[in-house]
């Protein structure tokens, strides 16, 4: 007996501006829409025909006319968006795919608007507004330092607090500070690297130099913060990961008065000596249960890199998945 396999077709329409967002100038993106929605897409003029299994071209649907809402708000939708977009309504969340990039969380100094791109950084920017301190934990290119700088700039134009200060542990992912020329402050100078560049975009050089002359923003090594009381102030631990269990003690008690603190790293890219156990991931044990803690973890879809970041998160993800399956199999 035959079974018989229900097709559906559905047409949108589209301006000319929109089609254009959605599958690109030499519509590139056809593919990827066809592959991910497993539907079959006609596209002709400003229309849109889907063809294929009832509930796929339902779906299908769903997120173009989520895609087209977004689009027609002015912003930009690349394949990482859209592939985000498609995870969303195939989880029952399409209704959600809204969210993205909806409010405007800061403005660079440029007058670029910095927004949230996922859910998962909706979420994290959400903790960092009901927490005293949060703690956000997930891959690179997640938004994680960045968002917190961008929050910290708000912050202290807000008058909410006084001083922005930035940290990290100088910690040497194969490369020893004895080997970099210069004194302590050079040698040093390229772990921090990153969170100046934030601050850059954020503020620009001027502004940002002014800042630092006054004492307004502070830079500088993990080290640096030890027997210090930070008051009014907005403070960021980044690359957490790479702290031992006395640093992210130390660290934690420095919290003052009318300050806000946000600890970010990567616990899949430790660098202490093998047996030293990271002070991150002691920390997320020891203060899940807290009150004013916020504890966000972010995945691979929340990468805002290029979509080929995502592509190679989400493989180690899985190489260390399976060798953890490897491990427990042994006798």
């Amino acid at each position: 007996m035959e079974t018989t396999v229900q097709v559906k077709n559905e047409r949108i329409e589209v301006g000319a501006d929109q089609f254009i967002g959605l599958f690109g100038i030499r519509e590139e993106n056809l593919p990827l829409f066809k592959d991910e929605l497993g539907v079959e897409l006609f596209t002709h003029g400003g229309e849109i025909v889907i063809t294929g299994e009832p509930e796929k071209v339902d779906l299908a649907k769903l997120t173009f006319e989520k895609l087209v809402e977004i689009l027609l708000r002015g912003e930009n939708v690349d394949r990482t968006r859209i592939r985000y977009a498609i995870e969303l309504a195939a989880e029952g969340k399409a209704d959600r795919i809204g969210e993205i990039m909806r409010d405007v969380i800061a403005i660079t100094y440029r007058g670029r608007q910095v927004k949230c791109k996922t859910l998962g950084q909706k979420q994290y920017v959400e903790a960092i507004r009901a927490n005293t301190c949060c703690f956000a934990v997930g891959p690179a290119g997640t938004g994680k330092t960045y968002l917190a700088i961008a929050m910290a700039v708000v912050a202290m134009k807000n008058k909410e607090i006084e001083k922005i200060i930035l940290t990290r542990p100088a910690v040497e992912a194969g490369e020893k500070l004895g080997f970099l020329p210069g004194d302590l402050a050079q040698k040093v100078d390229p772990y921090l690297r990153p969170l100046y560049d934030a601050l850059h975009e954020m503020l620009g050089v001027d502004a940002y130099q002014r800042l630092v002359e006054r004492g307004a923003i502070e830079v500088a090594p993990l080290a640096y913060m030890r027997g210090r009381t930070l008051n009014d102030a907005f403070i960021i631990l980044d690359e957490a990961q790479n702290t031992t269990s006395e640093q992210m003690k130390m660290f934690l008690t420095r919290m003052g008065m009318g300050s806000k603190m946000v600890i970010t790293g990567d616990v899949t890219q430790i660098d202490l000596p093998l047996g030293k156990k990271s002070g991150l991931v002691e920390a997320l044990e020891v203060l899940r249960n807290v009150d004013d803690i916020g504890i966000v973890r972010l995945t691979h879809r929340d990468v805002v890199r290029h979509e080929l970041v995502q592509a190679i998160v989400r493989a180690y993800e899985k190489y260390a998945a399976k060798a953890g399956e490897r491990r427990g199999a042994r006798p």
